[in-house]
């Protein structure tokens, strides 16, 4: 099935074309499905066995009836990085939508973070998305229309204990889509970034049962008290509400948002 396969107007984004890096699991697949459920065609990008991929590849496209397409690129190497929109556009012709997903952190104290590990931080939170925006810019100036949504964090917004790297490098993603958004303002493209809090994804599970396990709790229980150690609700975010934003920024009334750098936190950062 081609890009231009499913009928125009159909679906809100039918023909568009969007790439989701970090897609295979957790909010950049959540992103992809939602993008995939308004009629986009999709680029996948992240880790996985190749069988695996291939399975959730054969599944997003047939849930939707759109083509969907894994391209591999470590997003921590520069040149990987710079290849992975060229790839986009030579296997589809156009990339009308950028979401910048992939990321990692390092927990610790400054003084004992490994310098190695602050410049892989970066290059995965930060560089990667310089490298994608860098490349995906042109097309979309020149078939005039194009969004581009930066998955940040509510540490792009606030400071955090042990995440000093982390929390540079959210800051600047949040700064980039700000610059992006300026550099685009008079266009039809526009950049913005989402800031979630805690999210429910394997790894806040999977501290949620350590937490359990650790003072006899139920698991519900734990979940509740890591969410609301910092988020006033309470809650969790899921991965679907965050999703729902992408399509939202990606939609025509989301057209004069620009440079936003929205909070998904359940009050976080309102206190």
């Amino acid at each position: 099935m081609s890009a231009t396969s499913v009928p125009p107007g159909s679906r809100p984004l039918s023909g568009r074309v969007a790439l989701v890096t970090g897609s295979t699991d957790g909010i950049g697949l959540a992103s992809a499905r939602a993008l995939a459920e308004q009629g986009c065609t999709i680029v996948l990008n992240g880790l996985g066995e190749p069988a695996a991929i291939a399975a959730l590849c054969d599944e997003l496209a047939a849930a939707h009836a759109v083509p969907v397409g894994h391209a591999a690129a470590d997003l921590r190497q520069a040149d990987q990085a710079a290849a992975l929109v060229p790839e986009a556009l030579r296997r589809h012709g156009r990339l009308d939508i950028l979401v910048n997903n992939a990321g990692t952190q390092h927990v610790g104290p400054i003084e004992t973070h490994p310098p190695e590990r602050w410049r892989e931080v970066f290059a995965l939170n930060l560089d990667a998305a310089f490298h994608t925006i860098r490349a995906a810019l042109p097309g979309m100036r020149e078939r005039g229309w194009g969004r581009i949504v930066n998955i940040a964090s509510v540490y792009g917004l606030v400071g955090g204990v042990q995440r000093s790297s982390y929390v540079a490098s959210k800051h600047a993603l949040v700064g980039l889509s700000k610059a992006v958004a300026l550099e685009t303002a008079a266009t039809p493209v526009t950049c913005n970034a989402i800031c979630p809090g805690d999210v429910s994804t394997r790894i806040f599970y999977r501290n949620a049962k350590l937490l359990a396990e650790r003072e006899g709790i139920a698991r519900e229980e734990a979940q509740r008290r890591i969410a609301s150690a910092s988020m006033p609700s309470g809650r969790v975010v899921s991965p679907a509400q965050v999703a729902a934003l992408v399509a939202y920024l990606c939609s025509e009334a989301a057209a004069e948002i620009r440079g936003a750098a929205l909070p998904v936190d359940g009050a976080w950062t309102a206190r």
